[in-house]
């Protein structure tokens, strides 16, 4: 019997071009999430904040509260593959209860009707510039960028094959979409339900 190949190190990947979901695939788990960014694989560290996951968590509340019998609502992590060099994981998505042929078993494979991110310190140049582009080539029609420093939610949605900035909602404005129109919160809700933590 031939020995054992020795895992494949995320390191030595991080300098092959193009990466594929397969090789993707194939990385042994070392406690880091990774993206694929057009053939590129990225580490995605430092690991999100307490605040980053608390409003993520009640982004998803608000959501499948109003959103429950139309849309399934898939909060990170999981793997959005939205081409065999192009694979994401967004905080938090949406899909339409009649397309969930695209939930499989690997992730997501296909573009969901929303996504969203919560921008961190490590997180702000990807999300506004890599993802940007990456959610508009592959036509997902809406997009929200949650700011919890700035307290507001930006709202992007597709017009061709880019992206412009519909609104910004901020204190106790409804969030609206034409698109999802089950949603209903607005980021005072969100922001509120921050608990005060003394050590952060």
């Amino acid at each position: 019997m031939g020995k054992d190949k020795k895992p494949t190190k995320p390191g030595h990947l991080l300098k092959e071009h193009p990466v594929t979901y397969e090789t993707y695939a194939k990385l042994p788990d070392d406690g880091t999430r990774y993206e694929i960014n057009n053939g590129r694989l990225e580490a995605m560290t430092p690991g999100s904040s307490v605040v980053h996951q608390l409003v993520i968590k009640q982004i998803l509340y608000c959501v499948d509260r109003d959103c429950l019998n139309e849309y399934v609502v898939i909060p990170a992590p999981f793997d959005l593959i939205l081409s065999l060099t192009e694979v994401r994981q967004p905080d938090l998505v949406m899909i339409h209860r009649n397309r969930l042929e695209i939930i499989t078993g690997k992730g997501i494979e296909g573009s969901p009707d929303l996504v969203v991110e919560v921008l961190s310190p490590h997180s702000a140049k990807r999300d506004r510039q890599q993802k940007l582009h990456a959610y508009a080539k592959y036509n997902i029609p809406e997009y929200w960028i949650v700011d919890i420093n700035n307290e507001l939610l930006e709202q992007y949605l597709l017009d061709g094959d880019q992206y412009y900035l519909s609104e910004v909602y901020k204190e106790k404005e409804p969030v609206l979409s034409a698109r999802l129109a089950c949603i209903s919160f607005t980021m005072q809700e969100i922001i509120d339900s921050i608990p005060e933590l003394p050590n952060f």
